[in-house]
């Protein structure tokens, strides 16, 4: 008996979707194109028309996540290379400073990493070095850019843990063709030994209305059939029991579920359908449970004996299937690292630096001792990896501090005592949905967490804290694009008299329009620029266009002056100051209406230096605050070195003026500290006429707050003057 077409419903639509067996004209293939999803692990394809049952997006490119990131380094040409990995067809993910690499590598999301060594060849082969690890360890590929009389150093250059190079100059598609070589290496990096790929490189895309089913390219091989194939051809593979399976999956998304799963078999093989909604795509990644044949052989380290880096991901692919399965206890891994490793090459020689990694892997093998059910694997440099499959995180926890504590005492290596510096990190697999890739990344996302604090050498990352470095990252490439579009606006919160309340002047405030997420504000756009290496360049175009808006001010609002933000990284910047004063005087703006409000206690290492240029800045009429008094241990300094005219008080230190004595005496002492040093006092985020009256009687000069207003646009601080004023 035939079977019946099957159709969903309501499954991936906005206030229910068209099923997939639809009537209407069939979509055409004009235009058409398509992408791979690293982190989702499937392909999207767009197309310039859709069928006339679609009447939203008829006529419209059909677009939806952003194309595979890629991080990039250039130190001298970031934004040219960036443009030419866009047109290539990446997203990337561009930096311009080394500072916090690894960390930020590893946060993007990204299978390869671009090095890019023109005009900075030394500091580049720096960044490889500490890419190089995290890198390997999770299977990514390091691209590195070079002048081609740069060539003769490509030794040093492999030594260094490139597994790529470019030699400039080069045209785009020179550029794109490697970039796929590197891509390539990646893909098969996450290759399990057998050949098959890990889970997160099978699966599937249906998008509202469409009658075709999109394949990844991994799952088209495994499959043997094209990447786009026609949805009852597949529906009819799954098999009855299969089909069966798969309306309950829909089902339970139907019913609200935000995802679920299915499973069928296929011969010997059983699959694992992972089914979520991303707008109006249904989206299922493939896991695959058990396969046909024999165990394939393990792969050991040479140096230390242990698994390598590869046999590690396969095994952990392997535990996360069976977790898939049957649930068990949750996968733990350990990344370990042995600081110091270079410096012991660099000294003693690379035998004691072998002979010293063979000691780290006794050590960790000690330490672990009788533990069952686990794994220790060297996966590059000197990092090893420890997979606990049966450990609660408190156990886990405990044998981190036993393996820091080994790892820190002394070595003996060639007549000489070496002492490393241990730091690890911990991930836990936290859904079925995790893969070998994404755990190995969040591992080593910990494990840059743990290198850079100076108290604590074991760190664990979540998936949600992953997630956050996820968003910030994905904000970071929205950036540079924001500031082209122009989707950085400004709001202007008053400042006000405490004695008469009267509005003598403002703050301008920049906030992120941002075409997804809404209106975004100044601490996390300065934050996502920061980690960007787009700081200076926002912060530059924020200050021109406060100074173009006052200028053309009515002259109802011309008696106000204008804080305007700037950041330690303008400050860094030794024609700052001429530069500052050429925008004014191009603005038309009178630099005695402008105050210049240092934002950052990043300053502290530059004292003698910024006090020299703000006193530029005064003697040019401009007046200088400082901000967010109060917070950090550098204040004190600020007020010896800076030359001041007002200090703000952070908001947590003006809202302790109505709370205990010892409160009242800390806020006291520092308006009283300010007032005999001739500095005015600026109190941030007065929101009570109880906290406003109490400073008044303390002394304090302004506040700015939710009692006056929120930051305002321009109509609305205009008609908030007119009303003061009558």
């Amino acid at each position: 008996m035939r079977r019946p077409r099957p159709s969903l419903r309501a499954v991936t639509g906005e206030g229910g979707a068209p099923s997939i067996a639809k009537g209407g004209k069939r979509s055409t293939k004009q235009g058409q194109g398509h992408r791979s999803d690293a982190a989702a692990g499937v392909c999207y394809t767009y197309s310039a028309k859709r069928d006339a049952g679609s009447p939203a997006r008829e006529g419209k490119v059909i677009t939806s996540a952003p194309t595979e990131p890629l991080f990039l380094l250039s130190f001298h040409q970031r934004d040219a290379l960036a443009a030419a990995t866009e047109r290539a067809g990446w997203t990337p993910v561009a930096a311009r400073r080394s500072d916090g690499l690894e960390q930020r590598f590893l946060a993007s999301g990204a299978a390869i990493a671009v090095i890019d060594a023109r005009e900075a060849l030394d500091a580049a082969l720096d960044a490889v070095r500490a890419l190089a690890d995290p890198a390997a360890a999770s299977g990514s590929a390091l691209l590195f850019i070079l002048d081609r009389a740069e060539l003769p150093r490509l030794a040093e250059v492999h030594r260094a843990g490139a597994t790529h190079y470019l030699a400039a100059p080069f045209a785009d598609d020179e550029l794109a063709t490697a970039l796929r070589f590197a891509a390539r290496h990646a893909e098969r990096a996450a290759a399990a030994p057998d050949g098959t790929q890990s889970g997160a490189d099978l699966g599937w895309s249906w998008r509202s209305g469409d009658d075709a089913i999109l394949l990844t390219p991994a799952l088209a091989a495994l499959l043997g059939a094209s990447e786009r194939v026609a949805l009852p051809v597949l529906w009819r593979s799954l098999g009855r029991d299969g089909i069966r399976a798969a309306r309950e999956g829909l089902r339970r998304l139907r019913g609200g579920a935000p995802a679920t799963a299915f499973a069928h078999r296929s011969g010997a093989v059983r699959y694992v359908h992972h089914l979520h909604r991303r707008d109006d795509m249904l989206v299922g990644r493939v896991e695959r449970l058990d396969t046909p044949g024999a165990r394939p052989r393990k792969r050991r380290d040479r140096l230390t004996g242990l698994a390598d880096a590869r046999d590690a991901r396969h095994w952990i692919g392997e535990r996360l299937r069976a977790a898939t399965a049957m649930p068990v206890q949750p996968l733990v891994l350990l990344l370990v690292a042995a600081a110091q490793l270079e410096t012991v090459n660099r000294t003693y020689g690379r035998d004691a630096g072998d002979a010293l990694l063979r000691a780290v892997a006794q050590r960790i093998e000690e330490v672990l001792g009788t533990v069952e059910r686990r794994l220790i694997a060297r996966m590059s440099g000197s990092e090893f990896l420890i997979g606990l499959t049966e450990a609660t995180l408190d156990e886990a926890r405990l044998l981190a501090d036993g393996l820091a504590a080994a790892i820190a005492r002394p070595f003996v290596i060639a007549g000489h005592s070496i002492g490393l510096g241990p730091h690890i990190g911990i991930a836990v697999a936290e859904s079925t949905g995790e893969s070998a890739t994404s755990l190995l990344r969040r591992a080593s996302l910990a494990l840059g967490q743990a290198r850079a604090s100076e108290y604590q050498p074991v760190r664990l990352l979540g998936a949600r804290e992953e997630d956050e470095a996820a968003r910030l990252a994905a904000l970071a490439v929205d950036l540079r694009h924001a500031l082209e579009r122009r989707e950085i606006a400004l709001l202007w919160q008053p400042q006000v008299a405490v004695t008469g309340g009267a509005i003598v002047g403002v703050e301008a405030l920049a906030r992120w329009r941002h075409p997804r997420l809404g209106e975004l504000g100044a601490e996390l756009l300065f934050a996502v620029a920061e980690r960007s290496n787009y700081l200076a360049e926002l912060s530059e175009h924020v200050q021109r266009r406060a100074m173009g808006a006052v200028a053309a001010w009515p002259a109802a609002l011309s008696h106000l002056r204008v804080s305007i933000n700037v950041v330690a990284a303008d400050i860094a910047r030794r024609d700052f100051d001429e530069a500052f004063l050429r925008a004014l005087d191009s603005a038309g703006l009178d630099p005695r209406r402008v105050t210049v409000e240092i934002v950052e206690s990043g300053l502290i290492g530059e004292l003698e230096r910024a006090g020299a240029l703000l006193a530029r800045l005064r003697a040019a009429g401009l007046r200088v605050a400082i901000d967010d008094f109060g917070t950090g241990y550098s204040s004190l300094a600020y007020l010896k070195a800076l030359p001041l005219d007002y200090l703000k008080l952070d908001r947590r230190l003006s809202q302790d003026i109505v709370g205990s004595a010892r409160d009242r005496v800390v806020v006291r002492g520092v308006i009283e500290m300010a007032r005999s040093l001739g500095i005015a006092v600026i109190a941030e985020g007065i929101e009570t006429e109880a906290q406003r009256d109490a400073l008044a009687h303390e002394g304090c000069d302004y506040y700015q707050g939710f009692l006056c207003a929120r930051p305002l646009d321009l109509g609305g601080l205009k008609a908030l003057v007119e009303s003061r004023r009558s």
